[in-house]
């Protein structure tokens, strides 16, 4: 493949057919652009865009961001998921304020050792507001270039990955180079798409190997099926008057420093964890439907059980909370729970 004429295609296709308005398209300075790249790792542009505007309202600056308390993050990152790139968000802040007096580091490498950045999002950070020379692999760029290499095998293994970064190296342009990485990212948004791409609209489609061979359906290999592992969690919606208990779950894990209900731990009576751990009295315990909620790496079944609380003491242990049923909009809980708790 000709590296010049592959480039340059892109680079004008991106000129009259590219993204032009994203929010974050605004701006060459670091903490917007790099805020956005976090978000969108894994999650769709048009998810993104109410939560990085609401997060820029909240966190203006870096440093504002540094400063706050990492509850107030997380509750602006509810809902969005994948909860450790908020923590990391928050820790990579605080980072850059102590030991890069508050400026990012404009070394694509320096970049990739601060927490929660991987080596893909240091290089765009870099090309968009240094004007660095170098190649990206989010999703939609690997789908790209599988299919217009005919690169065949997953391409999340090391091998694929490794040629993937030495022909992403070897197709860069030497000038324009930030028009032409936005360009590898538009065009597997909006043309080369995981199903259905219109193959008819790309402007490689003649240099396409995938293309020519009739196996663009085939390409990229997808990811080898294995079997989704199951958990069970049962969880205790304590309600007395128009309060509801939370706790915090533990930093590490699954919803990682979130909100969330008080897990029965398995075997265990309601009642009498309620009574003996928690301190509280409570009535009849009802139990609420059970539903399945998917995360990255396995299926949780969730069995809520409803108990309205009748005595509780006046202290409750660290990591408790009564909040109003008022109060819930305004704090970090994962998605499902936010949902369960509207629903009972």
């Amino acid at each position: 493949m000709s590296t010049s004429r592959f480039a340059q295609r892109l680079i004008d296709w991106q000129r009259w057919h590219g993204r032009h308005d994203l929010p974050w398209q605004r701006t060459r300075e670091p903490y917007p652009v790099w805020l956005a790249e976090i978000m969108l790792q894994q999650t769709q542009v048009v998810t993104v865009i109410p939560y990085y505007e609401r997060f820029l309202g909240r966190f203006p600056t870096l440093a504002s961001l540094a400063a706050a308390p990492v509850e107030d993050v997380m509750a602006l990152w509810s809902g969005l998921g994948y909860y450790a790139r908020a923590r990391n968000l928050h820790r990579c802040a605080q980072r850059v304020m102590a030991e890069h007096g508050g400026e990012f580091p404009r070394n694509p490498v320096a970049i990739a050792a601060l927490p929660g950045i991987g080596r893909s999002t240091a290089n765009a950070i870099a090309v968009f507001c240094f004007g660095a020379r170098e190649p990206i692999l989010d999703g939609n760029v690997k789908r790209l270039l599988c299919r217009c290499l005919g690169i065949k095998g997953y391409p999340g293994t090391p091998a694929v990955e490794s040629r993937l970064w030495q022909d992403g190296a070897a197709l860069l342009p030497d000038t324009e180079v930030d028009a032409y990485i936005q360009a590898q990212m538009d065009l597997g948004a909006t043309i080369c798409t995981r199903s259905k791409p219109h193959c008819t609209d790309c402007p490689v489609a003649d240099l396409c190997v995938a293309y020519r061979d009739k196996r663009v359906t085939e390409l990229p290999t997808p990811r080898p099926k294995r079997a989704v592992p199951e958990k069970a969690m049962t969880l205790l919606v304590l309600c007395m008057d128009s309060r509801v208990l939370l706790e915090t779950r533990p930093p590490a894990g699954i919803w990682g420093g979130l909100l969330s209900l008080p897990e029965l731990p398995e075997g265990e009576d309601a009642a009498h964890y309620c009574e003996q751990q928690l301190g509280l009295r409570t009535g009849a315990v009802v139990p609420a439907p059970t539903f399945t909620h998917s995360l990255t790496h396995f299926r949780l079944e969730i069995s809520p059980l409803v108990c309205e609380v009748y005595i509780r003491p006046q202290a409750m242990e660290a990591g408790l909370r009564w909040l109003e049923r008022a109060e819930l909009a305004q704090v970090a809980l994962p998605a499902p729970i936010r949902k369960l708790l509207a629903r009972v």
